[in-house]
């Protein structure tokens, strides 16, 4: 019988993660300087389109102090009760920042409609140059961003508020020249609509992928039954069950199996070479195996098992 943990494979996380963290601050202090001017100028030209990118960009900023935070307390050692550390914080922070953007549509949807049907005026060339230039400030922001780490929901949290802005300034920009051309002004209150889609769908994105996490489903790359399947094909190996694929947080995948081998093999070597296969095949480092030796008349069945099993090749053959 062997009872192993593998993770002899390292993280390196630290280098990234202090890295990440120097974008993260380049992007929000870009972020602070442009919205109060955006806040002045979205006042000034009575612009609902500018004034919800204003509103966004606080998200913004929150969002990226948010992930900050996170990423600060994710670096705690494990200790006490928390035995993978504070690792889950970070997916936390992606949760929060998934359901302010479904909190910002719903506000916007509601302004959008309420616009359309009494149109105040709106300054059409403020809104152009106001957007124009909060353009520039979202793209060098989001390209910061892009430099991060973003398999880490934390940091993708904060990506997507950005990009999604950078995406709604382009909508305000655009309907800010047919404002100033046309003197058509639901074209403001428009593309604040097309800015809460942006929105919506990338706070759903985050909402799902934490979700997975929080509930501690497989990752999207990963799949169970092919993983049981290649386990069960050793030429050693009876039976797999009681696999269990999850994420302690983002890139850090975990798995943890019950392995029945055939009697006479050595189940400390099975192990070592399984875990070899999930870390090179599958990218798992950190894998906890049971190997046990299968009994008499027992070598196909285990009692209670949980999820299907995974049949090897029959002993003796």
């Amino acid at each position: 019988m062997s009872a192993g943990h593998g993770h002899g494979h390292g993280h390196g996380h630290g280098v990234s993660a202090n890295a990440d963290r120097r974008y993260l601050a380049g992007a929000l202090a870009l972020i602070l300087a442009y919205m109060a001017a955006e806040v002045v100028a979205g006042i000034a030209a009575n612009s609902l389109a500018l004034i919800s990118d204003a509103a966004h960009m606080l998200t913004d900023a929150s969002a990226i102090a948010l992930a900050l935070i996170a990423m600060r307390i994710a670096a705690r050692p494990a200790r006490g009760a928390y035995t993978f550390g504070w690792k889950r914080a970070e997916i936390l922070s992606a949760q929060i920042n998934g359901l302010t953007l479904l909190l910002l549509v719903a506000y916007f949807v509601y302004e959008s409609v309420r616009r359309l049907a009494e149109p105040p005026e709106v300054q059409g060339p403020v809104v152009v140059v106001t957007a124009v230039a909060g353009i520039v400030v979202n793209a060098a922001a989001a390209w910061l961003l892009s430099r991060a780490d973003r398999r880490s929901l934390n940091v993708e949290g904060a990506f997507q508020h950005v990009l999604n802005d950078m995406y709604a300034f382009i909508a305000t920009a655009v309907s800010g020249v047919v404002v100033w051309l046309t003197g058509f002004t639901r074209a403001d209150a428009i593309a604040a609509l097309v800015v809460a889609a942006l929105m919506l769908k990338a706070g759903w994105a985050l909402l799902r992928d934490s979700a997975r996490v929080l509930l501690q489903a497989a990752p999207s790359d990963l799949d169970p039954d092919e993983i049981g399947r290649v386990l069960a094909a050793d030429p050693d190996v009876v039976e797999v069950h009681d696999l269990h694929v999850w994420t302690v947080t983002s890139g850090y995948p975990t798995l943890s199996a019950h392995v029945i081998v055939a009697r006479g093999s050595d189940c400390h070597r099975v192990r070592t070479r399984l875990a070899d296969l999930l870390h090179e095949r599958f990218a798992i480092g950190h894998t906890t195996l049971q190997v046990d030796h299968g009994e008499p008349d027992r070598e196909r069945h285990c009692v209670d098992p949980h999820g299907p099993r995974h049949l090897g090749r029959t002993p003796g053959t």
